[in-house]
Order: structure tokens, then sequence, then C-alpha cells
């Protein structure tokens, strides 16, 4: 049985060699979309850090240092 990437590779291997620019786009399309995730991932993680920290408590004790 043939593994996602090995029939990617038999795909690839069939497109007319003035094609492949497209597959090339593609899979950096791909790449950036996970990317985009992983950063928007980070973002949540930070606003979540930043909203425990960012409190009437912490402001009055942190006010004088």
């Amino acid at each position: 049985m043939n593994t996602a990437k090995e029939i990617l590779f038999n795909l690839i291997e069939e497109i007319p060699e003035n094609e492949i620019s497209e597959v090339i786009d593609f899979i950096g399309y791909l790449k950036l979309k996970i990317e985009k995730e992983l950063y928007k991932d980070l973002q949540k993680a930070s606003e979540s850090s930043l909203d425990f920290w960012n409190n009437d408590i912490d402001d009055e004790v942190w006010s004088d240092v």
C-alpha cells in the first residue's frame, strides 16, 4: 500500500515540467496556512496570559515599583 507521500511523488512525476511551478506554489500556500494557524494559537495563548496579569489588584500592587 502506498503512503500519501509516495502517491504525491508519483503524481508529481506525471505532471509536465512547465506545470511544476503551480505545485510548488500550492505547497508554499499550504505551509503558510499552517504557519498562520500556529501564529493564531500563539496569539491566543499570549492573550490569555495577558488577561491573567492585566487586573486591578496587580496594577495597585505594582504601581509604586
